[in-house]
């Protein structure tokens, strides 16, 4: 599996989770994301074969996860035992872009959820978390990333030490759209015309999304955990309602990340397993306006765009 999609609720018009599975097999999606544990979603999925990113939910619930084993044995018992190997659960996110004094809870969580898992025979699962891009800073040239504080070296050993990837959450629009000045939209949207090479080691880049992806790579590897893959666990591109989001753009980039990433990075060459955001626009998103536009779909399940995913 190369691609998946990551499937949104923030909105009152999506369609029943049966028929977004039913959506996901018919285009050929072999993945999907969930930011809870939410029942209907996991029952639409048993016996689909599609694999699965479990998100555990809020930071109230990693504050739960990380405060006591029981708390975890429990989450557990309730939300993956019933489901699993009839799901295809894959990994569990211990936390979506956590900031703050709550990044203390992602260890810890991870440690009684891995435990957990264990204990009740399901340690085929592996337990990560999903960071923000930002959680890595040096990040150009690539090499010289590194990340930005001490708490993602202990997740980056934790991982090295169970086999578990790194989660991130990579979007060249969000850095284009900040710095459009040095970046050009070709590069962040995988059109041809600009190659930028790496001084350090000499390795070139024809995109901005295999750039970022290196800088992780080499945040890991400062980190003392060279072996740890990275799994892009969001990417995506607005169609509507924002600085360079147009239907035409998301169209450029989410084909250009379906069609790139079977051949991974230059640091990485090889499968880059890789979930877009998102499956459908989401009209409840708040922020900006863009947050609303990130779907490939409409949620009558039209395509906000022409897309082909195989």
């Amino acid at each position: 599996m190369t691609i998946g999609v990551c499937y949104g609720v923030v909105a009152n018009n999506l369609p029943p989770a049966n028929d977004v599975v039913q959506l996901y097999k018919s285009k050929g999606l072999t993945g999907m994301r969930i930011y809870f544990a939410d029942a209907k979603a996991l029952s639409a999925l048993r016996g689909s074969g599609i694999a699965l990113i479990l998100d555990v939910g809020g930071n109230d619930v990693l504050a739960s996860l990380a405060a006591n084993a029981s708390n975890a044995a429990n989450w557990v018992r309730d939300n993956v035992r019933p489901y699993y190997p009839a799901v295809n659960i894959k990994y569990i996110a211990a936390g979506n872009e956590v900031l703050g004094g709550d990044t203390r809870n992602i260890v810890p969580a991870m440690r009684n959820l891995i435990s957990a898992l264990a204990g009740a025979g399901l340690g085929a699962i592996k337990v990560s978390t999903s960071i923000r891009f930002d959680a890595v800073t040096n990040s150009f040239p690539p090499s010289n990333g590194v990340f930005a504080q001490a708490y993602m070296t202990d997740v980056a050993r934790l991982l090295a030490s169970t086999g578990a990837p790194l989660l991130t959450n990579v979007y060249p629009y969000f850095a284009y759209k900040d710095n459009p000045r040095d970046i050009q939209l070709n590069y962040a949207t995988f059109r041809p015309g600009t190659t930028v090479r790496d001084q350090n080691n000499g390795l070139t880049y024809t995109c901005l999304f295999d750039a970022m992806v290196d800088a992780v790579v080499a945040a890991l590897e400062r980190a003392g955990a060279p072996g740890v893959r990275v799994v892009v666990s969001e990417s995506g591109w607005p169609s509507a309602s924002g600085f360079a989001a147009t239907a035409d753009n998301a169209r450029a980039y989410n084909q250009g990340l379906i069609d790139h990433v079977g051949g991974g990075t230059p640091k990485r060459p090889g499968l880059l397993e890789t979930y877009i955001f998102a499956m459908f626009n989401e009209n409840f998103k708040t922020g900006e306006l863009i947050e609303k536009h990130f779907g490939l779909f409409n949620p009558d399940k039209s395509p906000a765009y022409p897309i082909r995913f195989q």
